[in-house]
């Protein structure tokens, strides 16, 4: 059995605030080989999750927030935004499922934000083709640009570098 409780997910925070991507994971399944993946994350604000997709292996993301505020965003083909959805405990949206091609990226907007995602598996890093090309790369120059820009985005949004 594993519990998630108030110290996994304190712990989950003080790992993800020292890491250099800001996200720190906790899996429940056992292997990355497994058909269903469940993972409990902390992702702190300033994490970059590059906006993609799951086209390879049609893979739907379930995805949850249990602690803190962030919004999940959901792009056309050429990155403008066609919803964002605000969530946070106790808010009107409690989870979310993607469709395999649903263009999407979440960001985190209050310090010990917990979320779970429950996806196919086995794992495989998201290939070039399912990532977008029009937004920055992790660890690109222009990724505090586009965080910023996203903090204040709304439908109809467009980033533009």
């Amino acid at each position: 059995m594993k519990i998630i409780d108030y110290n996994l997910m304190t712990e989950l925070t003080r790992k993800a605030m020292e890491a250099p991507r800001k996200r720190a994971h906790y899996n429940l399944h056992q292997s990355l080989d497994e058909p269903i993946h469940r993972v409990v994350m902390a992702v702190e604000p300033g994490s970059y999750i590059r906006p993609h997709r799951h086209l390879s292996g049609g893979k739907f993301e379930f995805f949850t927030i249990f602690r803190g505020r962030g919004s999940t965003f959901i792009f056309t083909q050429d990155g403008t935004i066609s919803k964002r959805i605000d969530m946070a405990p106790g808010s009107d949206v409690a989870a979310i499922e993607l469709t395999p091609e649903t263009w999407h990226s979440f960001v985190a907007w209050e310090t010990g934000t917990i979320v779970c995602e429950v996806k196919p598996g086995p794992y495989f890093p998201v290939p070039a083709s399912d990532a977008a090309q029009w937004a920055p790369a992790e660890g690109e120059e222009k990724v505090a640009a586009i965080l910023d820009w996203l903090s204040r985005a709304k439908v109809g949004d467009k980033f533009v570098d």
